[in-house]
């Protein structure tokens, strides 16, 4: 028991050597011992090993997706922390409700088999959140996405992600359809007008994509396809000039040196964060990261590659890319359409946001305002994700058992 404890041959002890080294270096910077580190440590190890070993006990699908995860959300933590302790302790919190999330879906996902049957049910949640935040939404950072309920702020759209999953996923599995295709289009782009009022660009572009990846794979109809693919672009081109937030964004992207103390300060201080931790980093706690506004949230990227290098850099980029080839190997794996449906659209969620805040802040695409998966601080985007998490877990299990019975 204790030599498998502490072996190197378990993923977990190698997530628990890495936050121990971290928390260490946290807990004597400032050049006294923080006693406070520890305890997050504790906490951290104890949520991560708990769900992972329960995980083991009660699914027989793919585990190597939640130790993918554990270790993007420590790093998360730790850097997370050394911004701002006080921070750090409440992305505790919401880990430890996105692990309840993930087993609560989970659970629900697995047992409720009349899912696939609820099209219009996901279409009405949608709307239904959609004008709650349009009547009840706050404006924060430039986005009216936000409702605030008893002091506590929440992003409906971080849940809408996972409705548009599973509305398209009914609609393409069911045989008699409630509406025919022009229907859903016109839900989807109801959908995508509903984001722009709010300004929430980031969240249009991954509905966008995931749609239209979906779109692609499983419409027959081909020529609604290519009109749709020829629409965006026009609707994208219009938006740049009818809409000046979009006008704002594609100039920082392109001229941000001529704009450095007004539009283009973002992208210019994440530059810098960026170029100054060369290849291994200035050392958690060394740099300066705090020159970014946002940093514990849209810029978290820039932070890591600041104080862990390029090279930590690469290695969250990896660990993406990690997960969303496992998450494509449980689609393409899959027998069951709905859930085939339900892996690709999760498994694109998580894949495009990720690229499109890393690709923002080091300059590669215009910068848009959403989290990093896993690692930025807020409650909505962990717990989101961890619920969608959950979700792959059940449709990895179904082709885990499509493969046993194909190999038997």
């Amino acid at each position: 028991m204790i030599r498998k404890l502490l072996s190197y041959k378990i993923p977990q002890n190698l997530i628990l050597t890495i936050d121990i080294m971290a928390i260490l270096l946290l807990s004597f910077y400032g050049g006294s011992f923080d006693s406070s580190v520890l305890i997050l440590g504790v906490l951290l190890s104890l949520i991560i090993y708990i769900s992972n070993y329960a995980l083991l006990k009660i699914s027989p699908g793919d585990h190597y997706m939640f130790l993918i995860i554990s270790m993007l959300v420590s790093i998360g933590v730790i850097v997370i922390y050394r911004l701002s302790p006080d921070y750090g302790f409440r992305q505790v919190k919401w880990f430890g409700l996105g692990i309840a999330a993930y087993f609560a879906f989970y659970f629900f996902t697995k047992h409720v088999p009349l899912l696939r049957k609820w099209t219009i049910v996901y279409a009405a949640l949608s709307f239904a959140l959609f004008l709650a935040t349009l009547v009840l939404g706050v404006k924060i950072k430039g986005s009216t996405n936000w409702i605030q309920i008893a002091g506590h702020s929440f992003q409906p759209t971080e849940f809408i992600k996972i409705l548009l999953v599973f509305l398209l996923a009914s609609y393409y599995t069911l045989n008699k359809k409630p509406f025919n295709t022009y229907w859903l289009l016109g839900i989807i782009y109801a959908f995508i007008g509903f984001l722009f009022i709010q300004r929430d660009l980031g969240t249009v572009m991954i509905f966008y994509f995931v749609f239209m990846t979906i779109f692609y794979i499983f419409e027959e109809d081909r020529k609604l396809v290519y009109y749709n693919i020829l629409g965006a672009l026009l609707i994208g081109i219009a938006g740049y000039f009818a809409v000046s937030h979009v006008q704002v964004r594609i100039t920082a992207w392109l001229e941000p040196w001529k704009y450095a103390d007004s539009m283009g300060y973002q992208i210019i201080q994440s530059l810098i964060a960026i170029a100054s931790g060369g290849f291994f980093g200035t050392g958690i706690g060394l740099g300066h990261p705090e020159f970014i506004p946002e940093v514990h949230t849209d810029f978290i990227f820039s932070a890591i590659c600041e104080e862990m290098g390029i090279l930590g850099g690469i290695g969250v980029i990896m660990l993406f890319m990690i997960l969303v080839y496992r998450g494509f190997k449980i689609a393409l794996n899959q027998d069951d359409r709905f859930f085939k449906i339900i892996a690709l659209g999760i498994t694109t969620i998580l894949g495009f946001q990720a690229f499109i805040i890393i690709g923002g802040v080091i300059k590669m695409i215009p910068l848009t305002g959403v989290t990093l998966p896993f690692v930025s601080y807020g409650g909505s985007s962990l717990i989101s994700s961890f619920a969608a998490l959950g979700i792959l877990q059940v449709a990895s299990e179904k082709s885990q058992t499509a493969q046993e019975g194909s190999n038997g």
